[in-house]
C-alpha cells in the first residue's frame, strides 16, 4: 500500500485521476497482480482510493469516513470515553467557530439561521430531525472555517454523536430546557453572522459546558 501512496504522490495525482490498470501497477511495482489487488482494497478500505467493478482505480476525494471508523472502535472498546471526545471537540468547535465568525460567507450564514430556524420548528415534533439539524450545525461551522482539515475533523465524529444524542435530549427533560438549548444555537448562528468571533467562541464554550454536564448527569462519563 506504501508504494501505492508514493506512485500516487510521485505522479502528483488528484481525486478523481485513474491510477495504472492492476497488470500494470504490478508490473511497476513489481508484485503479483494478486498483491497489487489487496493492496489497491485496502487503500479503498482508508478511502484513499475509489476501486469499482470494469474500472481502473482512482484517487479519492478526502472524508471523514476512515477516521469515523477509528473513533467509533476507540470508543466501543473503552480505549476513548464519551467525555474525552467531548474534550477534543470542545478544542476544535471553539476555534472553528471562531474561525467561522471570521471568515463565513453570506449564504453560510443564511444556512445556519435556516437549520436554527428548522429546529425550532422539530422541537415540537420530530426529535430526530433535531440530532440531524444539530449535527449539520457544527458541520457547517466546521466548512465556514475555511480550513477542510475542520470539516474532516468534525465530520468524523457524527457517528459517535448520533450514539450519545438522544442520551443527552432525554437528560434535558424539560421543553424548557430543550428550547434553552436550540437558543443556544441561535447565539452561536447570530453570532457568525456578525462576524463577532468573541461572542461566536462564548456560545460554543457555553454549549459544550451544557453538553458534558447534562451527559454526567446521565451517567456518561
Amino acid at each position: 500500500m506504501t508504494d501505492i501512496r508514493r506512485l500516487i504522490g510521485e505522479r502528483q495525482l488528484m481525486p478523481g485521476d485513474s491510477l495504472p490498470a492492476e497488470n500494470a501497477l504490478a508490473a511497476e511495482l513489481g508484485v503479483s497482480r494478486t498483491i497489487a489487488r489487496e493492496a489497491l482494497r485496502g487503500l479503498a478500505a482508508l478511502q484513499i482510493v475509489e476501486v469499482g467493478n470494469g474500472r481502473r482505480a482512482r484517487v479519492a476525494s478526502s472524508n471523514a469516513d476512515a477516521l469515523s471508523l477509528i473513533l467509533d472502535h476507540t470508543v466501543h472498546t473503552r480505549q476513548l470515553s464519551i467525555q474525552q471526545v467531548l474534550d477534543v471537540r470542545r478544542t476544535l468547535e471553539t476555534r472553528t467557530v471562531n474561525l467561522a465568525a471570521l471568515r463565513r460567507s453570506d449564504a453560510e450564514a443564511a444556512e445556519l439561521q435556516r437549520i436554527v430556524a428548522a429546529m425550532q420548528v422539530a422541537l415540537d415534533g420530530n426529535h430526530e430531525e433535531i440530532m440531524e439539524l444539530d449535527i449539520r450545525f457544527h458541520e457547517v461551522i466546521a466548512r465556514a472555517s475555511g480550513n477542510a482539515l475542520y470539516s474532516i475533523l468534525i465530520e468524523s465524529f457524527r457517528v459517535i454523536t448520533r450514539q450519545t444524542w438522544h442520551i443527552g435530549w432525554r437528560a434535558r427533560g424539560s421543553y424548557h430546557n430543550r428550547r434553552d438549548n436550540i437558543h443556544l444555537h441561535d447565539r452561536i448562528a447570530r453570532a457568525i453572522a456578525a462576524h463577532d468571533a468573541d461572542a461566536a467562541e462564548a456560545a460554543m464554550s457555553e454549549h459544550f459546558d451544557g453538553a458534558v454536564a447534562t451527559l454526567l448527569r446521565a451517567g456518561i462519563n
